[in-house]
């Protein structure tokens, strides 16, 4: 009975602990910037600008051809410099990216917090339209990962001209589950980061990009928040890991984005996004 006792006393502890330190089993940033945009050949901007809170915060813009911007909103890992890939799709396309770093992340000031964050995005989403003067209806939302969570709140604030969810989990509770099966981690976290809820109350058209062999945020989880999704919604099968998927599927996600773009951002009934083939 005592070793029953101590056993429960522990794992109270444990639960005590993941409560109150749950920022910091969520959010894994980096201040190192290993790279930038100039070393895939595209000229940016350094921004720095200010969270709706009011911390300092920082970005790049990569200024595009075409009439629309692809705000990026991360995952919990790394920073802006690791989303170099990406960054070079969506210019491929002709399009602007804007993609910031979160507090705490690169060099955004302060230490990332499930509120936080939002308020990054806010600030991110304010810094587009009313510095860079672009209009709700010219800009797409893009989140992966813990990003999906992030960019599905700014869609359902905002109503941007659409909504690219790319390896996302239902809601953080959801996610954690597979790697803290031992912790009520529904009571521990609650609702933060309610893709699935943002999801089905948001208007802009979306996109759902999953892979099945997805090893972080199961694929099921991507079918789950395209069915949730009202239309127009679109769903993009990839092949590969939660990190590498878009760049594992290749010319397919390329050209899966690209159409999205095109239904979403119109321009005059022309086609702004000609099928191009990436050299390999």
């Amino acid at each position: 009975m005592r070793f029953l006792g101590y056993l429960a006393a522990g794992y109270a502890l444990l639960v005590v602990f993941a409560f109150l330190f749950t920022d910091r089993l969520t959010f894994f940033p980096s201040r190192t910037l290993r790279a930038c945009p100039l070393d895939r050949g595209l000229e940016y901007e350094d921004v720095f600008f200010r969270a709706e809170d009011g911390t300092a915060l920082h970005g790049w813009f990569v200024p595009g051809e075409a009439d629309g911007t692809i705000l990026m909103c991360h995952g919990n890992a790394g920073n802006v410099s690791h989303r170099l890939d990406w960054l070079e799709i969506f210019h491929g396309l002709g399009l602007s990216v804007f993609v910031f770093d979160y507090r705490g992340y690169g060099r955004s000031e302060g230490r990332p917090t499930r509120e936080g964050v939002l308020s990054d995005a806010a600030g991110a989403w304010r810094y587009v339209t009313e510095e860079r003067g672009v209009a709700a209806d010219r800009i797409v939302l893009h989140g992966h990962s813990l990003g999906g969570a992030v960019a599905a709140w700014a869609g359902e604030r905002f109503t941007p001209a659409g909504l690219i969810l790319e390896g996302a989990f239902t809601t953080l509770a959801d996610a954690g589950r597979k790697f803290f099966f031992y912790l009520p981690v529904r009571l521990i976290v609650g609702d933060a980061f309610d893709t699935l809820g943002h999801l089905a109350r948001l208007s802009c058209p979306v996109l759902v990009a999953s892979s099945p062999d997805d090893e972080i945020i199961p694929g099921e989880q991507g079918k789950i928040l395209f069915e949730a999704a009202r239309e127009p919604k679109r769903f993009l099968p990839m092949t590969g890991d939660h990190n590498l998927a878009f760049l594992h599927t290749g010319q397919a996600y390329v050209d899966g984005v690209r159409a999205f773009f095109a239904r979403v951002l119109p321009s005059n009934g022309q086609d702004m996004f000609p099928v191009k083939r990436r050299e390999e």
